[in-house]
């Protein structure tokens, strides 16, 4: 039966069709009975719903024949928003093909370059599909992109479907079977299984997803993590169709689950090779790396004594997103909290709303930033990731920051523009080069504080939306810093505050203090907002007080009864705006935090 498995995963830029494609796959194969259909089944978040996007890579095991024999097809349904690039490369290592998905209204895009280039790095056999077809732009567009990607993948066996309608989705299944190999299977040897993804029970412990590449796993049997050297036991064991679905045993060539029991996260990490406790000494599954966060804030509890519910809930999201990292640290005012690190300002986003949703944690998150390397004179160089950080001058050396590599994907006809806003950037330019008659790729370099949080919404609004990129840290390079303080009734926000590019001190201050403005609640008194850099400000926002008629019950007599109230409620404002502090609401963070 094993050499009847294929392992594969769906692989696209954003809003491609990947999971719609799984829809038709699960009724094809009916995995999924009609009456539980739905859109998105492999979306089980409600923000993947909400926001109609893939946060969560999900496999799920499919049956299905062709030619008189039983296939066992697992499937990795993956995200397509380069923030989850991460999500793509833990699939990638677990499957030996992949099927790349191309819109055929918009064609070749960034994020298709970036997870094309991952699967052929990992040696996976590539299935070609153009999806949308039903679309009228697609017909127009069909000979284009078709060329576009022959050239890219240097082949002319493409596959024309519609996702949507279930058009020739029966041949991509075909194709699956037909192309991609069998995974090689090596029945006598020890249980060797590499561990792509993990989820917490409050009964089973951790639940290790598993790409099972050697041997068998019996229900009961001890297991050993090879690289922790921790022993546990497989209380449970089975497949993912998409729900848990307990067996006795699993075997090489398979994906699946292993409940460990285990209630510790830090013994449970993704990229972790399982065996059997009675081969201890097997080696580890190769080629897997770790993320590289690029974007880092600082989480705190909204109050000090939840910081250890805090931690909980932290551990717990950790094991279903092994793609963020966190730290412990202390702040003056704030209290205890986490340092944590993102794939970027979406990824920031989800986190932030799932700890929100999913764990009920109230939180106050940091200005996002980059890890800086300050070059001071007594400790050499030291890495920070806030604003707080920042040694002081006296001490001060310099200051370096990361850049990346950017891949740019427009039609020409949008090419001025991006060049414009990639200088705005203080992009460095690299190359250019047609990728068609119509399409070129755009090469840059550019420092990553000015990408990870408006360069995308910028780079869409001068493109009308056609343009795409995606990035890959190179080094770091010198940068002249200062730190921007944020003040409300006169008292400095540190959450707030900001390390950005001295050139770019004053239009980011004014843009953001109307963003504060816009968000802060009226309060009973005005309130002075205030940019300062040092001692000095740079700029300065006013919200006017909540009126309050204090006059409407009077009805009638000589003004001065009501001159008389008015002073008393002047009186009153003046008196409590000398004890006034201003309590930011959480949702007001990441609505101030997040571009326009």
């Amino acid at each position: 039966m094993s050499i009847n498995i294929r392992n594969f995963c769906i692989i696209a830029h954003i809003d491609h069709g990947k999971s719609t494609l799984a829809d038709r796959f699960l009724e094809l194969t009916e995995t999924v009975p009609k009456n539980k259909m739905k859109e998105q089944v492999l979306d089980q978040m409600d923000l993947e719903r909400e926001r109609g996007i893939t946060i969560k890579l999900q496999p799920v095991r499919m049956e299905y024949r062709h030619e008189d024999k039983e296939y066992i097809l697992n499937l990795i349904d993956t995200p397509g928003h380069m923030d989850f690039a991460y999500e793509v490369e833990r699939s990638l290592a677990a499957v030996e093909g992949a099927i790349l998905l191309v819109d055929a209204t918009k064609g070749i895009q960034a994020q298709t370059l970036a997870n094309l280039r991952l699967a052929k790095d990992q040696g996976l056999v590539i299935i070609p599909v153009l999806n949308k077809m039903d679309m009228p732009a697609a017909q127009v567009n069909e000979e284009k992109i078709r060329q576009e990607v022959e050239d890219l993948i240097g082949e002319d066996n493409l596959l024309a479907i519609s996702a949507k309608q279930g058009t020739n989705v029966e041949k991509v299944l075909e194709e699956v079977i037909k192309r991609i190999p069998a995974p090689k299977v090596i029945e006598s040897s020890a249980f060797k299984a590499l561990i792509f993804d993990s989820a917490y029970d409050s009964y089973k412990g951790i639940l290790a997803y598993v790409r099972v590449f050697e041997g068998s796993l019996k229900k009961g049997e001890k297991i050993h993590l090879v690289n922790m050297d921790k022993n546990s036991d497989s209380i449970e064991i089975g497949h993912l169709i998409p729900q848990l679905d307990p067996q006795n045993e699993i075997k090489a060539g398979e994906m699946g689950y292993v409940a460990t029991g285990l209630k510790d996260s830090s013994l449970v990490k993704v990229g972790e090779t399982i065996t059997t406790a009675s081969t201890p000494k097997t080696k580890p599954v190769e080629g897997y790396r770790e993320s590289r966060p690029l974007v880092f804030a600082n989480i705190f509890p909204s109050e000090m004594k939840s910081f250890p519910h805090l931690k909980d809930n932290m551990e717990k999201l950790h094991l279903n997103d092994f793609s963020f990292e966190f730290t412990p640290t202390n702040h003056a005012i704030l209290g205890r909290g986490f340092k944590v690190g993102f794939l970027g300002m979406l990824h920031l986003e989800i986190v932030f709303e799932r700890l929100k949703r999913e764990y009920g944690t109230k939180i106050i998150l940091t200005s996002p930033t980059v890890i800086y390397k300050t070059q001071t004179k007594k400790k050499g160089t030291v890495e920070i990731s806030s604003a707080q950080d920042l040694p002081d001058p006296n001490e001060l050396e310099g200051i370096s920051e990361p850049w990346a590599n950017l891949e740019i994907i427009t039609p020409a006809m949008y090419s001025s523009k991006i060049h414009e806003l990639l200088k705005q950037a203080r992009g460095i330019f690299k190359d250019q080069r047609n990728l068609s008659k119509d399409d070129l790729l755009i090469l840059y370099e550019a420092p990553v504080a000015e990408i990870i949080e408006d360069f995308l919404d910028n780079l869409k609004s001068v493109s009308q939306g056609y343009a795409s990129f995606s990035y890959e840290p190179s080094t770091y390079k010198p940068v002249d810093l200062v730190k921007i303080d944020y003040a409300v009734v006169s008292e400095v926000k540190p959450s707030l505050s900001k390390l950005v590019h001295r050139d770019k001190a004053y239009r980011v201050a004014r843009d953001f203090l109307l963003r504060l403005k816009d968000s802060l609640p009226a309060q009973q008194f005005s309130q002075a907002l205030q940019a300062k850099i040092g001692g000095k400000v740079i700029a300065r926002e006013d919200i006017r007080a909540a009126r309050k008629d204090v006059t409407g019950a009077l009805y009638g007599g000589d003004y001065t009864r009501k001159a008389k109230l008015l002073e008393k409620q002047k009186k009153g404002k003046k008196k409590l705006l000398a004890h006034a502090s201003v309590k930011i609401p959480e949702e007001v963070y990441l609505k101030v935090l997040k571009r326009k």
